[in-house]
């Protein structure tokens, strides 16, 4: 009896973990909450002016907002590392940002280079820092309404790609696990593998998105 007892105390605590667990809708709705938070941290960041913002749509709030910290932190060492590889992006890329199907279709090969060989929270951080620098291009070229393509985009992505890695890690908190270490020579490394694969493949995607002769 007592055994019997402890399993359906384990079942009960197991089906309390997967009701609180985030649902795939949740998890892409936070995802595009912290896209267009980060965004509007690098544009304001940029000098970039910025006054359209998208009406009704959900801003990180209690513990979103403590993971959006964290990823603009983490973006900010990210970035620093190599300060020119998520800057004009769109120049990098050799695309123009007046058609929005050049735009998506850049940002998704980037996205799918950047996850070619596994997720990791390091990469997660290189595609934010990818589609901010993107869109900060974008405004800065009037065309602020392909920031709103960029963060559907980018939302699209983590639906198909990204979801069930997050699912099994809790949900987006589980970021907060990375800067434990107060050290940031201790916990660069993983930032510093993102940045090296994205300077190699950007020369790959660039030939990738080149107009057939």
């Amino acid at each position: 009896m007592e055994v019997l007892r402890r399993s359906s105390v384990f079942a009960a605590e197991v089906m309390e973990v997967f009701d609180r667990s985030p649902t795939d809708k949740e998890l892409v709705s936070q995802a595009k909450a912290l896209c267009r938070d980060y965004i509007n941290s690098r544009l304001i960041r940029a000098g970039v002016s910025w006054s359209k913002p998208e009406h009704n749509v959900p801003v990180p709030g209690g513990k979103l907002a403590e993971v959006s910290t964290i990823l603009l932190r983490l973006g900010d060492e990210l970035e620093y590392i190599r300060p020119n590889v998520y800057r004009n992006i769109a120049r990098q890329l050799n695309i123009s940002l007046h058609s929005e199907t050049v735009v998506t279709d850049a940002f998704l090969a980037v996205a799918a280079q950047i996850f070619t060989a596994g997720i990791t929270w390091g990469k997660v951080v290189s595609l934010y820092a990818v589609a901010a620098g993107l869109a900060v291009d974008c405004v800065r070229h009037a065309q602020p309404a392909m920031v709103h393509t960029i963060v559907d985009c980018l939302g699209e992505f983590v639906r198909k790609t990204l979801v069930t890695w997050l699912k099994r890690r809790g949900g987006w908190a589980d970021i907060t696990k990375c800067v434990v270490n107060t050290d940031p020579s201790l916990r660069s490394h993983w930032l510093v593998a993102a940045v090296c694969s994205f300077g190699h493949f950007l020369k790959a995607i660039f030939f990738v998105l080149l107009p057939e002769r």
